[in-house]
């Protein structure tokens, strides 16, 4: 056993003077920081760790210090280098001097930061995160999500006291177009380590009423680089680019994108640009519209006329045929009228030879018999003329009653088909595609037909959206049925 015994203070002291001589001078060191604390006097305490490669597990732990004289200049130089915030969860350089305290034991005094060091960490980080993402098949989905061309229900997510919310509402419902939109607030927490969690509630309370919005938009008002570390997280990255809704950032910077900006369907600079991005769509739409009612009222009017023409034509041949039968009827009627003259003189002359061959044979017979019989002979000849003419006359009369009858049903043939006219004239209205698309409706085919039902559609196939001033065509990657 060895004779030498020290107390505990001894022992600390030869620890301390062995540290001291090993460690003269400050040393840079990596760390990780765990935990920071920074009281009323302004000094900065922390807690380092190390872990191990690929693993969360803790290999070495200490305690370190900066004091408020020297973090005061430490900490603005970091933040704004690097962008960040001088928080847990950084990985740094430091420089700082080995302490050994007899009572508290091994820690470091910080004297300066390399803010280099944690640019590349951080820059590694965010690779990573996208890394991950493209891995995971996420990065783009977002971005494959159609985005109505009349964006007009939109769920907001940004802090209710944000200068760029305001901005964003004013640009939004004061257009000069007058387009009506329909927004919804959800309050989150727009920088700081709470900002990720906050949007991801809120992203899962707008994603229980999904089927009442168009999109959603992250907002906030311009600021300082550092507040924008929280948009380069995974988790939140991760909720977006899986989002069902298309998702609009305006974050409101100009330089370099962050992972939110990357993932989301459409990234503008500030809340500013995205109402007008909205505004846009709407006037474009409006727009598109504007020229169908046109082509559609062309198409209507030339329509009506080409009926006009026809029924203007179907009136001339009525007319023509109507002209046709008066004319039959009148050559019917003289035929008929020469034929029984013809026959009448036949019938005179016929009889008057056999009256001569009477007057022959009977010449002995008084002139009072002969007058006699010319007398009868007359009055037959006069019955018969009188039988002809009221033959004729009663001719005439149908003849008239047939032109009259031809008439009045061509003017009923006439108003019936205004009657027509005029219905489909209405039925034309009713349907006027300019009521239905106002209303945002879109016509959707496969292969030819109208889709009616989810049931008809398959997982890949292809569709075609007849929309006011085309067609878009689209692939079915994702069926959801009520």
């Amino acid at each position: 056993m060895n004779s030498q015994q020290l107390s505990l203070y001894e022992l600390q002291q030869q620890v301390k003077s062995s540290l001291d001589d090993a460690f003269s001078l400050p040393v840079w060191v990596k760390a990780e920081i765990s935990e920071i604390t920074v009281n009323r006097s302004g000094h900065c305490y922390l807690e380092l760790i190390e872990t191990e490669e690929g693993t969360d597990s803790v290999i070495a732990r200490c305690r370190a210090t900066i004091w408020s004289y020297t973090f005061r200049m430490l900490k603005p130089y970091f933040e704004t280098t690097t962008g960040q915030n001088f928080t847990q969860g950084l990985k740094v350089l430091l420089q700082a001097k080995v302490e050994y305290h007899e009572v508290f034991g091994f820690s470091l005094n910080i004297r300066d930061i390399d803010p280099v060091y944690t640019l590349g960490d951080i820059a590694r980080q965010r690779r990573e995160i996208i890394r991950k993402l493209q891995e995971d098949g996420v990065f783009e989905m977002n971005k494959e999500l159609e985005l109505p061309i009349v964006t007009q229900r939109i769920a907001i997510i940004s802090s209710p006291t944000a200068a760029g919310l305001q901005d964003f509402m004013d640009q939004l419902h004061n257009n000069m177009h007058q387009f009506v939109f329909y927004t919804k607030l959800f309050p989150a927490v727009m920088q700081g380590s709470e900002a990720p969690k906050s949007i991801m509630n809120a992203l899962d309370l707008i994603y229980n009423y999904e089927h009442m919005f168009d999109a959603v938009v992250i907002i906030r008002g311009g600021g300082a680089q550092i507040d924008l570390a929280c948009f380069d997280n995974y988790e939140l990255a991760f909720h977006v680019s899986q989002f069902p809704l298309p998702v609009i950032t305006g974050i409101g910077h100009d330089k370099d994108d962050t992972v939110i900006d990357m993932v989301a369907h459409t990234r503008m600079k500030t809340p500013t640009a995205v109402a007008e991005f909205l505004i846009s769509g709407a006037l474009q739409f409006d727009q598109q519209l504007t020229e169908l009612e046109n082509h559609f009222i062309e198409l209507v009017n030339d329509q009506l006329e080409e009926n006009k023409n026809q029924l203007n034509d179907a009136a001339d041949q009525l007319n023509q045929l109507v002209n046709q039968m008066i004319v039959a009827q009148r050559n019917r009627l003289e035929i008929a009228q020469i034929q029984l003259t013809n026959r009448t003189n036949a019938f005179l002359k016929k009889h008057q030879s056999e009256l001569k061959q009477v007057t022959i044979e009977t010449k002995n017979k008084t002139n009072r018999f002969v007058t006699r019989q010319n007398h009868m002979l007359s009055q037959s000849g006069n019955m018969l003329n009188f039988a002809f003419r009221k033959q004729m006359l009663k001719s005439k009369n149908k003849l008239n009653q047939c032109e009259n009858l031809v008439k009045i049903l061509s003017l009923e043939t006439i108003r019936t088909e205004k009657r027509n006219l005029n219905s489909i004239q209405e039925k034309l209205r009713l349907v006027d595609p300019q009521n239905i698309l106002k209303r945002g409706y879109s016509l959707t085919m496969l292969n030819g037909k109208i889709v009616k039902s989810v049931g008809q559609l398959q997982k890949g196939d292809l569709l075609e959206t007849r929309l006011s001033d085309g067609t878009v065509e689209s692939n079915v990657d994702k069926i959801n049925k009520i």
